[in-house]
């Protein structure tokens, strides 16, 4: 019954309404860490408001949504990602799209992230246990990356249209999928991804346009 009773309080932490100082409605989904080899060395994730935006640090690596932010059709959904300090190795955010059941283990969506090395990926989640690549870890001139005081600033989009999908950095677009099979999962709540140990990243403009 002990067992049990963890477990619930445990699934309940998963995914959460943030505190106050975060934008209001927003919720967070944790995923810790399963690799011995590479811990979350910091056991919490803090959201703040800054400004018209939001800085995530994690910790765990997190999803951040509001339920109210819904995409379908076509779209192009964007925001602005100011990495503040680099992880100590490579880690990965951006945005998320096609986001559904967020909040239990049936949870399903599209990622496009970049990373401080200067590379992006394209992935799908299904479940707690499955992520499916889309476009693996590709290195991209267009992400700038870190410069000497630890910042960078980059643009992510993705352009959703009838047939085929977009994804750009800083106005290139980087790559391009069809519109079928995962990458024709678009329809859903939309937020970003912050992986793990990155002490902050600033998110602005994240928003839809048609």
């Amino acid at each position: 019954m002990i067992r049990r009773l963890s477990m619930l309080a445990f699934a309940l932490l998963i995914a959460a309404p943030l505190a106050a100082q975060a934008p209001a409605g927003m919720q967070m989904r944790v995923d810790k860490s399963t690799n011995a080899n590479d811990p979350d060395d910091v056991p919490e994730v803090t959201i703040t408001s800054v400004g018209s935006g939001f800085q995530v640090n994690t910790g765990p690596a997190v999803v951040v949504w509001n339920g109210a932010n819904t995409a379908t059709g076509a779209y192009n959904l964007s925001a602005t990602f100011t990495l503040q300090q680099p992880s100590s190795h490579n880690n990965y955010y951006g945005l998320v799209y096609g986001g559904g059941a967020l909040d239990g283990d049936s949870q399903n969506y599209l990622y496009f992230l970049i990373g401080q090395n200067g590379s992006y990926i394209v992935k799908h989640r299904a479940g707690n246990e499955t992520v499916h690549d889309i476009q693996a870890r590709t290195p991209n001139a267009a992400i700038v990356q870190p410069d000497a005081s630890g910042k960078s600033v980059n643009h992510l989009a993705v352009r959703v249209g009838a047939d085929q999908t977009e994804f750009v950095i800083n106005g290139t677009v980087v790559f391009t999928a069809p519109k079928s099979g995962m990458a024709a999962r678009s329809d859903g709540i939309y937020g970003v991804r912050v992986n793990h140990v990155i002490p902050g990243v600033l998110v602005e403009g994240l928003a839809i346009s048609h």
